[in-house]
């Protein structure tokens, strides 16, 4: 036989004639031409093939090589191609909607949820770089739909990740107050601090470079790599801390160009004349036209933005490189840029001539200052009298050995006039005026302020990421590029620290505004060939980061309102049609708004560092998690990464973050805290497989393993709740106030399991167990209550109860208290399973050593919205089974429900006991068990067996009687007609017709019983109690029941004496309960032991009974039965 050969050529199933863009079956799968033949087939055209859809069948004889028109055939149907051969038995006529998988018919039954390999391959090649949070990104892919033809990102490292990483790093604080900083801190300090904030830069970006490496990170990369790492809670705190950062970095971009324009460009432009306050409102004014021209800009197109970009960029590079030429000319000619002192102290030299740095002549600008008159006898400043004026070099260049002088620090306190210290000056302290020209300090400096300051000057290393959408190679180029830039940037900040110190006079340095050079910017002083060009690229450059940032920030509040985790961001998801974030724009505008209105450039970069630095926290904390923890997930392209690192990083920027300014590091937590409960407690649920999941469960396994080692103290016991629900046919929970009085039991504590039984196989009742399991959700989410729910099918309801009873729960954490409900009605019931299992659960709780909590006429019990505003919560303890009695008040009255009703305990004292001394002793045991309440000993004095009760013990076992007879099944007579032989016709006959007239008898009996159930009519029957007895309905029984046509066996049984051991538990059951009503009828709730069920199961309906008269004539009933081990103790 020849064997045939398989030739796959990949097309796309687009090109297919026949083949519609919407169908669902093929365009998700890439198509193929399949060719079938032999080995010894040879190549040729097929006119079928340009018709049958892109398949062409070639059937070939191993000899031959002929082919026949019977081998192949091709049938046209809906306009799909299907192909039949001779290779193909195709009689089970199964309808194949394409060949493609007939070669993995194998798994064909599993095709619709299992895509193949080839498919999957196909959608992640042509995966996209969709904006982040615009749709779950991996729910954007969907099979169905037309992909359209995208540019394949073509970005490489220098150009998407180096560059822009360099732009937006270098920025204000670089031209700005870089020099002052240096000659405030010293070169020393300055050198430390830019070192200890490059450092925090870089660990961050090898953190970031793991993460980023870990997997496709969509366009959107900071928020989504935190937020996909740390999960829905922290991912949103801590983008939108990044986010009012960003929004924060774009005022302070807009106030240094107007700083920059006011100051040093036109300062004939300021609208305020004067110092301080005017400059302030300067700020405010043109910031506020600067804000509204930029977002006008970004609204009209973010394309006009990316544009300018490479301008700003040209600019800032432009300006870097006229600094060191600067320097290095300064080595050979120093620029002339006097500076005139007057003693050791700087001048304000904006109206001082060249020539006019003297006293000499009495008309300069300087003699008016100092003295009150322009003759020579005028009164003068002491200071003046006793020190010359002389002038020194403002920039001595790079080999005057400046450098020794500025090595140190040299901080001041607001007000102070900047000195010379190697300068002699007279000794005379003379407090300086304000209105003498010199130069002082604006504000009070430190180290830690110092700090605060600069470190704007270093972020900006989430560019490349930002940018993932647009790279070639996202994995490579991010890490490569991100450390290259912060590694360029470091250098040229460490390098411009000892250029300035080495260059630049130590008062310059400290002149913030460059008052002490004729208003001139203190960086463009050592520039080449001119101060301008680095003002103009300051200026541009600053305009294009605002730009930038402004661009930015609103594109991630945007994916932060689109992911859905925060409710009320959900307006700034939309915006225009092309996607352009409107809403997000305006809000960003207006929080800018709000910087600029604090107008100082030294006030907004500490708040912007918080930010930054709290992101920058949690980036190293989300990789230093997720290497500790080794998800099986986490395999990031880049190696050269340790959690030893991420630590170390998270340490120094908490460690930055107070030094810079512990109150604003406070407000930033509190801000990120309260972001967090708010999504934990009204966000939307998320799983995105984020490493605060993982380490939720490691901590949970971790916590489990040590509850393995020993049984819990009793001082720790507290009880952990089974709830076991019975669903109805339309699966609708029948007692769902069980729920909620397990939820004011438990006050949101401790472990809830809610539990119900599906009737039926699993394999044919699994959808009906998720529905019923999304019911429970839905009522826990309705109570509040916290926990699990769980739903277990089985044949038997009383099995299924039993399996969940035994496996609920894991290790330490296993339920610990059942709580069910009371089988309503189950006299009038036809069926008795349902009193069965709760007996049978009664028996398997106890044989657990669980207790139990089984509230009767749950219906009456208060829901979480009816608070008692008074009464009593009794307990009647009469046996001691752990102090479960003791205990459960006590928790229910910390719920609100509960909360103003008072506590009174009950207990009962025999004929031998002392009752006094019972009464002091168990308020002595309240006291140590410091539980308040009311304690009362109730004496039960021996008494005869009334006739009632005889009576009422009499009915019982007659009904249990009648019950057992009518227990004959059809099944148990069916299987007796079974064992007869064919031979005895005539005796199966008689058999069916005694089965026929047994019908008849249970009938008649069931009436009968009925009619003994319900006291003799429904008008006596009490609405809170299943069955009340008296005297009077016992004669009634009697007389309803002479004309009931029983046979004669059935009457005999009838005059049955009762058991002795059944009179005296019905004799204990009146009498206690006589007692309990007489005392606790009153009472919102009362708290009762359960006694246990007999050993002999033929006594079970008697059980039910005793319960029943136990309980009679109480409103709320809570029948408790302990465990078997202590639960509430004496000691501390």
């Amino acid at each position: 036989m020849a064997s045939v050969r398989f030739t796959v050529t990949p097309t796309k199933a687009e090109d297919l004639p026949g083949l519609s863009d919407t169908s669902p079956d093929l365009s998700s799968r890439s198509g193929a031409r399949v060719r079938f033949g032999s080995r010894e087939s040879v190549n040729r055209s097929d006119p079928l093939s340009e018709t049958s859809g892109g398949v062409t069948t070639v059937a070939t004889a191993a000899g031959g090589g002929a082919e026949t028109p019977e081998h192949s055939s091709t049938e046209q149907g809906d306009g799909n191609s299907k192909i039949s051969s001779v290779y193909i038995n195709n009689t089970h006529g199964v309808d194949d909607d394409d060949f493609y998988d007939r070669n993995l018919a194998l798994f064909e039954e599993e095709m619709d949820t299992r895509p193949k390999v080839s498919s999957l391959l196909s959608r992640l090649a042509n995966y996209t770089n969709l904006t982040q949070g615009a749709k779950e990104h991996e729910e954007a892919e969907s099979i169905g739909e037309k992909k359209k033809a995208s540019k394949s990102p073509q970005m490489g490292t220098f150009m998407g990740v180096y560059l822009p990483c360099l732009q937006n790093i270098f920025g204000v604080i670089l031209f700005l107050r870089l020099t002052w900083v240096v000659g405030t801190a010293g070169i020393l300090q300055a050198l430390c601090i830019v070192f200890i904030c490059c450092c925090c830069t870089m660990l961050t970006a090898i953190s970031m470079s793991a993460i980023a490496t870990n997997g496709v990170v969509p366009a959107g990369g900071s928020y989504f790599m935190i937020s996909r790492s740390l999960g829905p809670e922290f991912g949103g705190a801590v983008g939108l801390c990044f986010y009012l950062g960003t929004t924060f970095a774009g005022a302070l971009y807009i106030l240094g160009a107007v700083e920059i324009l006011v100051v040093y460009i036109a300062p004939k432009a300021a609208i305020f004349e004067g110092e301080g306050a005017a400059m302030l409102n300067n700020m405010r004014i043109y910031g506020t036209i600067f804000l509204l021209l930029m977002s006008l800009l970004v609204f009209v197109g973010v394309k006009y933005v990316n544009k300018l970009a490479s301008i700003f960029l040209a600019c800032v590079i432009v300006s870097i490189i006229s600094i060191y030429v600067g320097a290095l000319v300064s080595a050979f000619k120093e620029p002339h840029f006097p500076v005139c002192m007057l003693g050791n102290r700087t001048i304000n030299s904006h109206d001082v001539a060249d020539d006019q740095c003297r006293k000499t002549v009495m008309t300069t600008f300087l003699w008016k200052h100092f003295c009150q008159g322009p003759e020579l006898n005028a009164s003068c400043d002491e200071y003046f009298k006793a020190n010359n004026f002389t002038e020194i070099t403002g920039i001595p260049g790079l080999a005057s050995g400046i450098i020794a002088e500025n090595l140190w620090s040299s901080y001041l306190s607001k007000g102070d006039v900047l000195e010379k210290r190697s300068l002699s000056s007279s000794h005379i302290s003379h407090p300086t005026s304000a209105h003498h020209p010199y130069v002082f300090s604006d504000i009070t400096t430190s180290f830690t302020l110092l700090v605060g300051i600069f470190f704007p000057s270093v972020t900006g290393i989430m560019a490349g990421s930002n940018r993932s959408g647009d790279l070639k190679d996202a994995q490579r180029s991010i890490p490569i590029g991100t450390i290259l830039a912060i590694l360029t940037t470091s250098l040229v900040y460490l390098s411009n620290v000892v250029l300035f110190g080495a260059c630049i006079e130590g008062v310059v340095l400290r002149d913030k505004f460059g008052d002490s050079v004729k208003g001139n910017l203190v960086v463009g002083t050592l520039a080449w060939p001119s101060p301008w060009v680095i003002v103009i690229g300051s200026f541009f450059s600053t305009c294009g980061a605002g730009l930038q940032s402004l661009t930015g920030a609103p594109r991630l509040l945007q994916a932060i309102a689109k992911d859905n985790i925060i409710p009320f961001l959900r307006v700034f998801g939309h915006g225009k049609a092309n996607g352009e974030p409107t809403w997000a724009l305006l809000l960003t505008a207006l929080i800018a708004e709000l910087g600029i209105l604090i107008a100082s450039l030294d006030l907004v970069a500490p708040i912007l560092t918080m930010f930054f630095l709290m992101c920058y926290l949690f980036v190293n904390l989300a990789c230093a998690l997720q290497t500790l923890l080794r998800t099986p997930n986490w395999r990031p392209r880049f190696s050269y990464y340790h959690w030893t690192l991420s630590f170390l990083g998270m340490t120094i920027c908490l460690a930055l973050m107070f030094i810079s300014s512990w109150y604003y590091a406070i407000v930033a937590m509190v801000i990120a805290g309260m972001i967090y409960k708010y999504i934990e407690y009204h966000g939307a649920e998320k799983e995105w497989g984020d490493g605060i999941r993982g380490l939720s469960l490691s901590a949970a396994r971790y916590a489990l393993l040590r509850l393995e080692e020993g049984p819990p103290h009793t001082k720790n016991w507290r009880p952990q709740v089974l709830v076991l629900l019975k669903l109805d046919e339309d699966a609708h929970v029948k007692s769902p106030r069980l729920l909620t009085f397990a939820s004011q039991l438990k006050a949101g504590k401790g472990l809830t399991i809610v539990g119900t039984v599906v009737s039926g196989n699993f394999l044919q009742s699994y959808g009906e167990a998720l529905a019923a399991e999304q019911t429970l959700k839905h009522l826990m989410d309705k109570e509040r209550v916290k926990g699990f729910c769980q739903c277990i099918v089985a044949q038997k309801p009383r099995e299924g109860i039993s399996h969940m009873i035994q496996s609920s729960g894991l290790g330490g954490m296993k339920p610990n208290t059942v709580v069910m409900g009371w089988p309503h009605a189950w006299r009038q019931s036809d069926d008795p399973q349902t009193w069965k299992t709760f007996i049978n659960t009664v028996r398997v709780t106890t044989a657990a050593h669980l207790a139990l909590l089984v509230p009767k006429n749950i219906s009456l019990f208060p829901s979480n919205s009816e608070l008692c505003t008074e009464g009593y919560i009794d307990v009647w303890w009469i046996v001691h089974d752990g102090g479960m009695l003791m205990l459960l008040p006590f928790l229910l009255r910390q719920h609100k429900v509960w909360r103003k009703c008072a506590m009174r305990i009950f207990t009962v004292a025999q004929m031998e006991d002392n009752s006094i001394q019972m009464k002091k002793d168990l308020a002595t045991f309240l006291y140590h068990l410091r539980i308040e309440a009311d304690v009362e000993v109730v004496e039960m004095h021996d008494s005869d067996i009334s006739a009632y009760t005889y009576e009422r013990t009499l009915m019982m076992e007659q009904r249990s009687q009648m019950l057992r007879q009518m227990r004959l099944s059809k099944s148990d007579r069916e299987r007796e007609v079974s064992l007869i032989g064919e031979g005895r016709v005539a005796s199966l006959k008689v058999e069916t017709q005694e089965a026929g007239s047994r019908d008849e008898v249970r009938k008649s009996l069931f009436v009968c019983l009925h009619r003994a159930a319900s006291g003799g009519g429904s008008s006596e029957h009490h609405r809170r109690v299943q069955m009340t007895w008296t005297k009077e309905k016992t004669s009634q029984y009697r007389a309803t029941h002479s004309g009931c046509s029983t046979p004669e066996g059935f009457r005999d049984m009838l005059s049955i004496r009762p058991d002795h051991s059944n009179v005296r538990r019905m004799h204990t059951a009146v009498k206690l309960n006589e007692v309990i009503v007489n005392k606790s009828h009153d009472a919102r709730l009362v708290l009762l032991n359960m006694p246990g069920p007999p050993r002999n199961p033929d006594g079970d309906e008697n059980y039910m009974e005793f319960l029943e008269v136990l309980t009679e004539g109480l409103e709320r009933v809570l029948l408790v039965r302990g465990g078997g081990s202590e639960v509430i103790t004496i000691y501390s």
